[in-house]
């Protein structure tokens, strides 16, 4: 006889995350990950791009260059962080 991977909740009872954490806190720190991965890389392409026009005298291509390149990382991190978060339990 075979057992299942995941153990199975007794009727009438819900499941907590393993980790100990509450499902509501769970689903807040996901979303300040998922804020910081949308923000963080487009503000600091932005900024970068600024800096790099300043002292290139070259505005606004590197802002572009960069805000661009910014986003993109953006949806790389957030693409990860969804295929981390789909990942089924074992």
């Amino acid at each position: 006889m075979t057992e299942s991977p995941r153990p199975q909740p007794k009727p009438g009872r819900t499941t907590k995350p393993q980790s100990g954490i509450s499902a509501p806190m769970l689903i807040f720190i996901t979303a300040l990950d998922t804020t910081w991965r949308a923000f963080l890389p487009t503000l600091g392409g932005v900024f970068l791009g600024i800096g790099i026009d300043h002292w290139l005298n070259i505005a606004p291509i590197a802002t572009i260059v960069c805000l661009v390149l910014g986003v993109v990382a953006s949806a790389l991190l957030i693409a990860v962080q969804l295929r981390d978060v789909r990942k089924p339990l074992k």
